[in-house]
C-alpha cells in the first residue's frame, strides 16, 4: 500500500517528541514493503528552531540517520493536495497540523477520495483544551488514532469521531537498543523539555532535590529551559547539555547507569495510562528507569520493568539503590527491555495500523 503522513515535522525533533514515533512507524512500513510519503511544512516551528539553533547540518544528520525517510517540505500556500494524494491508499494526519489542512483533507475524502483517512492525536489537548480539538472538522475522516485509551474514550464521549482506536507510542528498536560503553559520563541523565510549567514542581522534587542530596553527577538534555530553570539545574549541581538529536540518545544512555521519567501533570491527573515515548525508548536501551508517579491503568508494563517512586525521598532511595546494586539494576534493565521487545516496538504498532486498515476494507498489498 501507499501511505501518506502529514506531520508537523519528521525531519526535526526539536521539542517535537512526536517525530520519534512517526519516524519509527514509517520506517517499519517501508521495511514491510509499503511506500511512504511524509509531508511537513517548510516553515514549521520545530524545523525552524532546529535550523536556527543547530544549522542545516542537523537536517543532514537526520537524513543520514534515517535514509528510508525523505519528507517533503512544502510551502503551505502552495501545497497541491491532488498531487500529494495521487495513488495513496491511507492518509494519516497528525493533530499538530492547522485546522485548515485537516478540513481540506477531509473534504477530499468526502468528495470521492478513494483513500482512507485517519486523524492521529498524541496530545493532552482533548482534556486541557477541548475547544481546540472540537475545532477540527473530522467529518470526512474514517477514524481517529488516539495514543491512549483515555483519549479514545474522550473522542467517543464528545462525539468528535465515530471510530477511534487506541494506538500507543512505542520504541523504534532498530535505533533504540542496548549499547555497551566503557565510558561513564555521570550517575543519572534526564532527557526532556522544560515546557510550560507542566512539571516544574515535579522536576524539583523527583530529580533536582535527589540529585543534590546524593551529590550525583547529573546531566540534563532538552530545549526550552528558561533562565530560572537553568539556575535550578545549576543549584542542584546538574549539568545542562542542550538539545540532543533523538538518534544520538542510545549512545547517551549507554554512558549513564540510570535515567528517570517525570510525566507532565495533564497526563498524570487527567489522562492516566499514557507514558511519554521516553519510557519506551529508555527501556529499549536497557537502562534502569525510575519514574515519578503515574497510573499505568492500561497495564502497558509490569511492576518489575521499572521502579516507581511515590515521592522525592523514595526517588532518592531508589537512585542510591540502583547505583549501589549492579545486580538490581541489571534485573530491571533486563525486564524492561524484554517487555519492550515483546509488546512495544514500532513494528508492533505498524502491524496494528495494518490491521486497522484491514478493518477499513483495505487490501494488504505491497507497493510496487
Amino acid at each position: 500500500m501507499i501511505f501518506a503522513y502529514f506531520a508537523h515535522s519528521i525531519s526535526s525533533d526539536w521539542n517535537n517528541g512526536n517525530a520519534h514515533f512517526q519516524r519509527g512507524v514509517l520506517r517499519e512500513l517501508v521495511r514491510a514493503g509499503h511506500a511512504v510519503r511524509a509531508f511537513e511544512p517548510a516553515d514549521g516551528w520545530s524545523r525552524s528552531n532546529l535550523i536556527a539553533e543547530q544549522g542545516e547540518a542537523a537536517l543532514e544528520r537526520f537524513a543520514a540517520s534515517f535514509p528510508e525517510l525523505s519528507p517533503i517540505a512544502y510551502e503551505p500556500a502552495a501545497l497541491d493536495l491532488d498531487r500529494a494524494l495521487d495513488g495513496v491508499d491511507v492518509v494519516v494526519v497528525h493533530e499538530w497540523n492547522p485546522p485548515e489542512l485537516v478540513a481540506a483533507l477531509g473534504q477530499k475524502r468526502l468528495r470521492g477520495g478513494r483513500f482512507k483517512l485517519l486523524f492521529h492525536d498524541t496530545h493532552h489537548r482533548s482534556v486541557s483544551d477541548p475547544k481546540a480539538i472540537s475545532g477540527y472538522d473530522l467529518e470526512g475522516y474514517d477514524g481517529v488514532l488516539a495514543f491512549g485509551e483515555a483519549i479514545r474514550e474522550r473522542y467517543l464521549a464528545r462525539g468528535w469521531a465515530r471510530r477511534v482506536w487506541t494506538w500507543h507510542e512505542a520504541a523504534d528498536t532498530r535505533l533504540f537498543r542496548p549499547i555497551v560503553s566503557q565510558e561513564r559520563w555521570g550517575d543519572v541523565v534526564w532527557i526532556g523539555n522544560w515546557g510550560d510549567d507542566e512539571r516544574t514542581r515535579e522536576l524539583q522534587e523527583f530529580f533536582l532535590e535527589p540529585v543534590k542530596a546524593l551529590r550525583l553527577r547529573a546531566q540534563v538534555r532538552g530545549v526550552r529551559f528558561p533562565p530560572e530553570a537553568l539556575a535550578s539545574l545549576s543549584h542542584a549541581g546538574a549539568r545542562y547539555g542542550g538539545w540532543v538529536a533523538n538518534a544520538a540518545v542510545p549512545d547517551l544512555f549507554a554512558r549513564f547507569p540510570l535515567t528517570v521519567h517525570i510525566p507532565r501533570r495533564p497526563y498524570r491527573e487527567a489522562l492516566p495510562g499514557i507514558p511519554t515515548i521516553r519510557v519506551f525508548e529508555a527501556l529499549a536501551c536497557g537502562i534502569p528507569l525510575i519514574s515519578a508517579p503515574w497510573d499505568d491503568v492500561e497495564r502497558l508494563f509490569r511492576a518489575e520493568d521499572y521502579l516507581l517512586a511515590a515521592d522525592g525521598l523514595a526517588m532518592q532511595r531508589m537512585m542510591r539503590d540502583l547505583l549501589c546494586d549492579r545486580h538490581l539494576a541489571a534485573r530491571f534493565a533486563k525486564n524492561g527491555l524484554e517487555t519492550i521487545r515483546t509488546r512495544h516496538t514500532c513494528r508492533h504498532r505498524a502491524e496494528q495500523l495494518l490491521a486497522i486498515c484491514a478493518e477499513l476494507d483495505l487490501p494488504e498489498r505491497s507497493a510496487a
